[in-house]
């Protein structure tokens, strides 16, 4: 007969929570009533008061030429990110996890970049690809190659992604390790013994089983490269040259804070939180289903 816990102070639960869940109201919901109560207002001349807009703002981002560019830069932007990410940090995961000498240190030096702030990291490249001052964008420019991040729009998207991936490799660094340490060795041995080469055993036994960790990365990445890229972006190019690297989140910092127009401003935002779910409910609607569990 197995023994219950029983609690005579039912409140005592709720009293437990209740720190929790205040700080989640205070700093998660009340916000986001504010953004959307936010997004149907619209300012007067000069910011003395205002007025209720309704729909307004939000049917005029979707005939904003330079909102759809944002909105064509932050698809471009965070499925680059996501990949680059993700592909970067299995592949040191599986190097990682293979018999050399010297893995501690090799796991331990691939974990320090995610203690980086994005801040800190993007200025590391911009010190590498500055082209006055950087190493490679000086020796860039010495070999024929026109780069000037802070003129060529391409260049300095380029350059963003390759920041924002970079802080991303370790926290996906992480988790493909942890899953591959998961993965019974028998498995790979029996699989060697039959014969199959190191891509087959990679494609047919460790790909098929690191898909629950590759299901949780693709939607923490997808969302870290919608919102949590800002420092990156704020700090290498702030959105340009000619907003070129102007992203969804970013247009809504400068919408808001530089221009203060708070309304337009919410819109945004209430409309970026919209694409973030429908994409996370996608997958999860979708890709869950291809994921296999041991």
């Amino acid at each position: 007969m197995r023994r219950r816990a029983i609690f005579d102070n039912k409140g005592l639960p709720y009293l437990l929570l209740l720190p929790q869940l205040v700080i989640v109201g205070i700093f998660f919901y009340w916000p986001a009533v504010q953004s959307i109560s936010l997004s149907l207002l619209r300012q007067t001349a000069f910011g003395f008061g205002v007025r209720f807009a309704g729909l307004q703002n939000f049917l005029e981002l979707l005939h904003d030429p330079y909102y759809l560019f944002s909105f064509r830069t932050t698809i471009l932007f965070s499925v680059a990110v996501v990949a680059v990410a993700m592909s970067l940090g299995l592949l040191l995961a599986v190097m990682a996890d293979s018999p050399i000498r010297g893995t501690g240190v090799y796991k331990t030096l691939l974990m320090w970049p995610y203690a980086i702030a994005p801040a800190v990291a993007a200025a590391l490249w911009l010190f590498l690809f500055h082209p006055s001052i950087g190493i490679i964008g000086r020796m860039l420019n010495a070999y024929g190659i026109r780069w000037d991040y802070m003129l060529n729009g391409s260049h300095a998207l380029l350059l963003v992604i390759l920041a924002a991936a970079w802080k991303q490799v370790s926290y996906n660094f992480i988790f493909f390790l942890a899953g591959l340490q998961s993965i019974p060795k028998s498995l790979l041995e029996a699989a060697e013994v039959d014969g199959a080469g190191a891509m087959q055993r990679f494609w047919r036994i460790l790909f098929p089983l690191l898909s629950p960790t590759t299901f949780f990365l693709l939607a923490v990445n997808m969302i870290f490269a919608f919102f949590e890229t800002f420092g990156v972006i704020h700090a290498l190019t702030k959105g340009g040259p000619a907003k070129a690297t102007e992203t969804l989140v970013y247009k809504v910092y400068v919408d808001g804070v530089i221009n203060l127009d708070l309304g337009r401003s919410s819109a945004q935002s209430v409309i970026l939180l919209i694409i973030v779910g429908i994409g996370t409910m996608i997958q999860f609607r979708y890709l869950e289903r291809r994921v296999y569990y041991l």
